[in-house]
């Protein structure tokens, strides 16, 4: 799908504000028909926005189950000839959609747009509405996966992530149009040939016989560079400039159903010339080797939880700029769209990771809760599992694909992967990825509890990445053997002839908290941490990188292991810098 936007032909419509808003504690508004009419006993709520924090109260914070949002909408009078779609950015984890009494859309996946034509539903110049019922209930078959347990205090979510379980609709809505006879979608695939860029342009069209398709790409100074026609294009772009990291390039690409010389349809698409490749260790960018420095993230701000907020996004890219990184991971799932161009924008490199999180009973069961279940199994993550974990792949790089900044797809975080049913679920899943994309690296974040020599998901990856922590869950406050054991498994890792980057490595650090010598949680120990890593990676010629764990403290679910939540960030909650956010200023600014 083309994500909604203003140009001329196309117009769309915000549907950000405040909603009613409703907890379905009973589970009856399904079968009563609270979509039927006004929402019974509601009250308002901020769209976008997780609901969780926004209350004082803890079964609220804490509450799983249907969430009800529903918005009185007008359908303007000018868009009475025109396809009317209702498109939503995200909603966690699964929504379905009433506009009216009629249901129109139900989308499983927390972090992926969908949308509805809803032109037959609705009347332009009058008022429609929309009712949305979100759940946020995990299950062995959601990505990420869960549980429900009960406990004295009655139905208690189990989940097995590092990040709080966030909810409601956390991105915007929009009403928008297109034409009768319309582009649905748009691939572009960039290659360079000495100095002329190549750019491959894949369409998609419904309803569209007889009609042409044009592809027109425009420089910055809005000069046209390149033009060709038909469904698949190719287009020469002389003297290219590319896209690169920290100085970005973009060309807008319009691409228009023609009837004649009359423009039925447009849509408006920026994109970077750039090339990614792997060449034994190295990682090839416009065919340079390229080191990777930046941060795991998190979609996570005071109050409004992980609500896509601009004037937040922007203090991030500044503080990322400060500190002289070059790139991120979009951990533990896709960020919002907005998040994606202002990468493309910036020169920032993404590694763009799926919701598959928390994929690790050994790991999550005993820091979270609910141990004895088996990782893959018929009962628990299985092949119903793997469909779902499928189509979020492709979705996920469906919506992402001609972004330049993202460079390669990380199809899971920290999952289980040593042992069998690892190697069966996961082996099928990087076809996928490669059959949808096979223009970039696909990879998974390897976990700790599979070292070198007992993984066997790691033989299916073009790059390795790892999280590691040395010297803080492992030889704790001991940095000395935490090098040794850092140096030895890297080694190992390097025999492979793959790339390697280190996508996570940090120490929990309360701001504030001073001690010398260095103990573990004060901020000369996460000092010294860093340094005992960093000395270690600049002696691996295969480590191409290094993403800190995290850019910023995040709030998590609560347990005796997270005190006010995971304290790794260089910067706090609030982002203000630790000692580490300098230290790292240093290293990376050379």
């Amino acid at each position: 799908m083309l994500r909604p936007q203003d140009n001329q032909i196309r117009e769309r419509k915000n549907l950000n504000g405040m909603w009613q808003f409703r907890l379905d504690s009973d589970g009856t508004g399904r079968s009563d028909g609270w979509y039927s009419g006004a929402l019974p006993e509601a009250e308002s709520m901020a769209v976008p926005a997780s609901f969780n924090d926004l209350s004082t109260d803890a079964a609220t914070r804490d509450f799983v189950g249907d969430i009800w949002y529903q918005n009185d909408v007008k359908i303007p009078r000018g868009w009475q000839h025109d396809r009317v779609v209702l498109h939503f950015e995200s909603a966690t984890h699964r929504a379905t959609v009433w506009v009216d009494d009629v249901e129109v859309v139900s989308h499983e996946g927390g972090y992926l747009p969908f949308e509805a034509d809803i032109t037959g539903h609705v009347t332009p110049g009058q008022t429609a509405r929309v009712t949305v019922c979100v759940n946020n209930t995990l299950s062995f078959q959601s990505i990420p996966p869960g549980v429900i347990e009960e406990t004295p205090a009655g139905r208690k979510q189990i989940y097995w992530h590092d990040f709080f379980n966030y909810a409601g609709i956390h991105r915007s809505v929009w009403l928008h149009t297109t034409p009768r006879a319309h582009l649905e979608d748009v691939t572009v695939t960039t290659a360079v040939e000495g100095g002329t860029g190549i750019v491959t342009c894949d369409v998609s069209s419904l309803g569209a016989e007889g009609l042409t398709v044009r592809a027109i790409i425009r420089d910055a100074d809005r000069h046209v560079v390149a033009e060709a026609q038909g469904h698949s294009a190719t287009l020469s772009i002389a003297d290219v400039i590319l896209w690169k990291p920290l100085a970005s390039y973009l060309y807008d690409l319009e691409v228009q159903l023609v009837d004649g010389e009359d423009v039925v349809d447009s849509y408006h698409q920026k994109i970077g010339v750039r090339t990614v490749e792997i060449d034994g260790a190295r990682f090839l960018i416009n065919g340079e080797p390229f080191y990777f420095t930046g941060f795991g993230m998190h979609e996570d701000h005071i109050t409004i939880g992980k609500q896509h907020d601009n004037a937040s996004m922007i203090r991030d890219f500044e503080l990322l700029d400060w500190i002289g990184a070059n790139s991120l991971r979009t951990s533990h799932y896709p960020y919002s769209e907005d998040v994606m161009d202002y990468c493309d924008e910036k020169g920032i490199v993404v590694i763009d990771e799926t919701p598959a999180v928390g994929m690790n009973m050994a790991l999550g069961g005993g820091i979270f809760g609910g141990q004895g279940y088996e990782t893959f199994s018929p009962e628990t993550i299985n092949d119903d599992t793997q469909a779902v974990h499928a189509d979020v792949i492709r979705d996920l790089i469906a919506r992402d694909k001609n972004h330049p900044s993202v460079v390669m797809w990380s199809i899971a975080n920290e999952p289980e992967s040593d042992s069998e049913g690892a190697e069966k679920y996961f082996g099928p899943l990087f076809e996928v990825a490669r059959e949808a994309d096979p223009t970039r690296p696909v990879g998974f974040v390897n976990v700790m509890l599979s070292p070198h020599g007992k993984c066997r998901v790691s033989q299916f990856a073009d790059v390795l990445m790892l999280n590691r922590y040395w010297g803080w869950y492992v030889a704790t406050g001991d940095l000395v053997a935490a090098q040794a054991m850092a140096r030895a498994e890297l080694t190992a890792w390097a025999g492979d002839g793959k790339p390697i980057i280190m996508t996570e490595y940090g120490a929990d650090t309360y701001p504030g908290e001073h001690q010398l010598p260095a103990q573990p949680w004060s901020e000369e120990y996460q000092n010294a941490y860093l340094d005992a890593n960093h000395e270690v990676f600049d002696e691996i010629d295969a480590v191409v990188g290094e993403q800190m764990w995290n850019f910023a403290d995040f709030m998590t679910t609560a347990g005796i292991m997270r005190v006010g939540g995971n304290k790794k960030g260089a910067f706090t909650r609030d982002r203000q810098p630790k000692m580490a956010a300098h230290h790292l200023r240093r290293r990376w600014s050379k």
